[in-house]
């Protein structure tokens, strides 16, 4: 180890002896000789034109360029949308070079359509794009986009693969302005090589309807647009991965993608039992389940890993995924997208957890033990359909579906404890899932003239339907100073159907007033359904069948909202300031109705709507906004219906029928500030949402055992607050790049217990830093250091208050050296603070991957090692309005793996691996 790091040591050191520059100006107008903000200026070598460094000009129109290197002279180019390139030749006679005013001249373009440009700008921004040309960013040969995207300023990816350019998220990829497949950008980013981008772009994200109406998107999220070199637009790429290790861990994967102008198609596979979605290539640690720490799982039986979605539910899984995409369009009027996914998930779960629950005057203590198995088959299909009528009028049709079927077993143990009472409880249930989700959209638009008028009418739906069969288990014991006592037994078949009927409708007027400035009429109508019908069969020893209906425990119940809202709004949309608000009516009505018990239920409420918003940009990259959002949010069904749930016999479900909706208020901040000629960002963001009627807990203990109904209060509150400041800078070979950052959470929640009104006040903040080095693409080293600290203040029990600090310290290194071979190495050290005994408070993960490169670097074999020194372990803590919790839970272990790697790829008629090629006729 004391060698590797001497090598690092050596490495940054290297570049010591190379020359520093600053060359500095002011680029004007040769005409009005008033200043150009936002020219691109770069300086290259005069030998082979490649980029030394390069800046972008203030709004006075001034820049300053500095760098390193060992040259003599450099060429400085100066490009801006609309003027004729301005080259100069530079003798680095000394370090500090004062070059005055550079005039640059209005090209002359007869045509006004075609600038023809010598030399690429690396950075190019444009009124509403910021462009970045690939070839400018030196990475590895066989590098992939999101390794490209990682040399761009401003853009940042994390080891989730999730990117921000600026600070601001980036919600979607697309290629050639299609969406590359469905909607998750990660497939795009892992696999589409550097060889055939030729531009990244990126923008603010606009719906379908303000692409085609003009109207200004969501300036703080982004959509990343990858154009393909023309030379490369017809072709293929594929890759395939097979690999075996021990414990019968394997994996088996691939992907190709067929382009052919305006027409592609991709498919992908995989099948492995390493918790991996199977598409990620990354040439390290690819399809390692190494990173597959934040799990997330639904009822439905999909999940995701560093949300990455691909079906199961917790623990190990073993999972089969398939599908494929097409994208195509035809006489530039029509426009057809359409994929298709199918998955098999066969998932173990595994998990402890101890819980203590705080009443007003003393505690109690819950712990249990749970297992299970779980077996879900998904099919996802997407189609999107747009038609131009003609230039001014568009109908777009975007359906989708999702089915799952499924089934699992369960098992629990659980014990709870007050002194000398203990209550024991034994679960077994057996549960048979379907469930299906049709959405439609439909979307009307014309245009009305060229200043932004237009007419839209739109219609949504979304109907959910879930049936499920369960056959259901449990005993449960009364255990007095040793004695068992108050044995209770459910034996029970639960037949239970829910169903989601959602049907929107709306229409929307807008109107020039004057240049940029908008009034908008709107009214939108929303009509929702919610319908479970539960039934409870009791055991009949005499028959030998379920035959028994338990009718305290069953119920046929509606819920039925609807909801209107006209308003009208005045938008402002200008290209510094843009902002603008709605005023109406929020009316709202609910609808209850208990078919068994004949009991009907029925209110009206009126609230103001409001959305209004304000964003300034105060110089390129420097701007700020503020946005406040009204809502009102109806209860879910299991918060309605009146009949228990006793699926867990020591907590008991009781819904309340005559809880109103919860009407909120949200508020958003954000100060961004990035600066290109320094390479460094800052960006400043808070949020407050404000809660009124907000559904809160009503629990109720007796004798150990906790009926939760639920009532509504006001004064509930979430929040959160950071920043974060990130810079990057390179000398001659080396790349160095830091972010910082401060992350902070306060949430007020509120409930009941025992009859007495609480609140918990929880307090979360998150430092962070992050460190980065390259060298020439022989060696990346990333350490990073975060903290999380929780501090929770109970109003009951004495104000009782709880507080843990995690620490979480990482390194990802990485070397290409010797040629061909990739070694690599991800250190994870987490520290678990204040967790009760017997729960492990410290883990080490370190995978480690080696692989080597062979037939023209068409093939790698890979040697990867999980979990190298088995001390990986999953421990959390949280904390909840009324209780604190520890959970341990299975993962993954370590196993070897051995795998190959083979990829095929031609573009234009030319294979980018080889030399030469022969043309393939498209």
């Amino acid at each position: 180890m004391k060698y590797f790091f001497f090598l690092c040591l050596l490495l940054i050191s290297s570049g010591a002896m190379a020359q520093q520059f600053s060359i500095s100006g002011k680029i004007v107008d040769a005409e009005t000789q008033l200043p150009l903000e936002s020219a691109t200026l770069f300086v290259e070598k005069v030998q082979d034109s490649s980029l030394v460094s390069y800046t972008i000009s203030n709004k006075v129109g001034e820049f300053v360029i500095e760098g390193s290197g060992k040259m003599d002279s450099l060429r400085l180019v100066g490009t801006y949308n609309g003027y004729d390139p301005l080259t100069r030749l530079i003798i680095l006679e000394q370090p500090n070079i004062a070059l005055g005013q550079l005039k640059m001249h209005v090209a002359n373009n007869m045509l006004g359509e075609v600038t023809v440009v010598s030399q690429r700008a690396p950075v190019t921004i444009k009124s509403d794009t910021l462009e970045f040309n690939a070839g400018s960013f030196n990475t590895r040969q066989d590098a992939n986009l999101e390794e490209v995207m990682k040399k761009l300023p401003g853009v940042e990816v994390d080891a989730q693969g999730n990117i921000t350019v600026n600070g601001k998220p980036v919600s979607r990829i697309l290629v050639n302005g299609k969406e590359f497949f469905g909607n998750d950008p990660k497939i795009a980013t892992k696999n589409l090589p550097k060889e055939i981008i030729d531009k990244i772009q990126v923008v603010d994200t606009k719906t379908k309807s303000e692409e085609f109406t003009g109207k200004a998107g969501n300036p703080d999220d982004k959509t990343i647009n990858v154009t393909i070199k023309e030379d490369k637009n017809k072709g293929y790429f594929a890759r395939a991965t097979a690999g075996g290790g021990t414990d019968d861990r394997y994996e088996l994967s691939g992907i190709g993608n067929y382009f052919k102008d305006d027409m592609r198609l991709s498919v992908l596979a995989s099948s492995n039992n390493i918790n991996s979605s199977g598409f990620s290539f990354d040439e390290v640690f690819d399809m390692m389940g190494g990173r597959a720490r934040s799990v997330s799982f639904n009822r439905n039986g999909s999940f995701s890993i560093n949300g990455n979605s691909f079906g199961g539910s917790g623990g190990i899984t073993k999972s089969e995924t398939a599908g494929f995409n097409f994208t195509n369009d035809w006489d530039k009027k029509y426009e057809l997208t359409a994929d298709y996914f199918f998955g098999k998930n066969d998932t173990e779960t595994y998990s402890v957890v101890e819980r203590e629950t705080f009443l007003p005057n003393s505690t109690f203590f819950t712990n249990s033990e749970s297992s299970g198995n779980m077996v879900n088959e998904s099919h996802r299909a997407n189609l999107a359909f747009e038609v131009e009528l003609d230039t001014l009028t568009r109908i777009s049709v975007r359906p989708s579906v999702n089915i799952n079927n499924g089934f699992s077993d369960r098992n629990s143990v659980s014990e709870r404890m007050e002194g000398a009472s203990q209550l024991l409880s034994n679960t077994f249930d057996n549960e048979e899932l379907y469930s299906s989700n049709f959405r439609n959209r439909i979307d009307f638009i014309r245009k009305f003239g060229s200043r932004g008028a237009y007419l839209q009418i739109d219609f949504n739906n979304r109907n959910e339907k879930q049936e499920s069969e369960n056959f259901f288990y449990s005993e449960k014991f009364t255990v007095e100073d040793g004695t068992t006592t108050g044995t209770a037994i459910q034996d029970q078949f639960i037949d239970e159907d829910n169903s989601s009927d959602e049907y929107e409708a709306g229409i929307t007027q807008r109107s020039v007033l004057a240049d940029k400035l908008f009034l908008d009429l709107s009214y939108d109508f929303s009509v929702l359904n919610l319908s479970n019908t539960r039934s409870v069969y009791q055991f009949d020893e005499d028959s030998g069948e379920y035959d028994l209906l338990e009718e305290e425990l069953s119920n046929d119940f509606e819920v039925t909202s609807y909801k209107h809202i006209p308003n009208a709004g005045l938008n402002y949309e200008g290209k510094k300031l843009r902002g603008g608000f709605n005023l109406g009516l929020l009316n709202t009505s609910l609808e209850n109705e208990d078919f068994l018990v004949e009991s009907s239920f029925k209110k009206n409420y009126n609230e103001l709507f409001m959305e209004a918003d304000i964003r300034y940009e105060i110089t390129r990259g420097k701007s700020f906004y503020f946005r406040y959002r009204t809502d009102n949010n109806i209860p879910s069904i299991s918060q309605l219906q009146p009949v228990p749930n006793l699926t867990n016999p020591l907590n008991i479900i009781v819904g309340n029928p005559e809880l109103d909706p919860t009407y909120s208020q949200n508020l958003n901040f954000g100060y961004h500030n990035f600066d290109f000629a320094t390479r460094s960002g800052m960006n400043i963001y808070a949020s407050a949402t404000f809660y009124d009627n907000q559904v809160v807990p009503y629990s109720i203990t007796e004798d150990l055992i906790t009926t939760t109904t639920y009532r509504n209060l006001d004064g509930g509150l979430t929040s959160y607050a950071g920043v974060f400041y990130s810079k990057r800078y390179k000398k001659e070979k080396q790349e160095y790049n830091y972010r910082v950052g401060l992350n902070g959470n306060y949430n007020r929640q509120l409930g009941f217990s025992n009859g007495t009104r609480y609140k918990a006040d929880r307090f979360g903040a998150n430092p962070s830093l992050r460190l980065g080095y390259n060298y020439e693409e022989v060696i990346e080293i990333n350490p990073r250091y975060e903290l999380s600290y929780v501090n929770t203040q109970y109003g009951i029990n004495n104000n009782r208050e709880e507080e843990y600090v995690n620490h979480t310290v990482a390194l990802e290194a990485t070397t290409y050296w010797p040629k061909n071979v990739v070694f690599g190495n991800d250190f994870s050290f987490n520290s678990y603070g204040n967790v009760a005994p017997g729960f492990d408070d410290t883990s080490l993960l370190w995978n480690m991957s080696l692989g080597y490169k062979f037939l023209k670097d068409d093939a790698t074999l890979k040697l990867k090692v999980y979990d190298l020194l088995n001390e990986n372990v999953s421990t959390s803590r949280t904390t909840g309005e009324d209780f604190v919790q520890d959970t341990r839970e299975l993962i993954l272990e370590q196993y070897f793996m051995l795998s190959f790697t083979y990829k095929l790829s031609k573009f234009g008629g030319k294979d980018p691996n080889r030399r030469g090629g022969g043309i393939i006729r498209m």
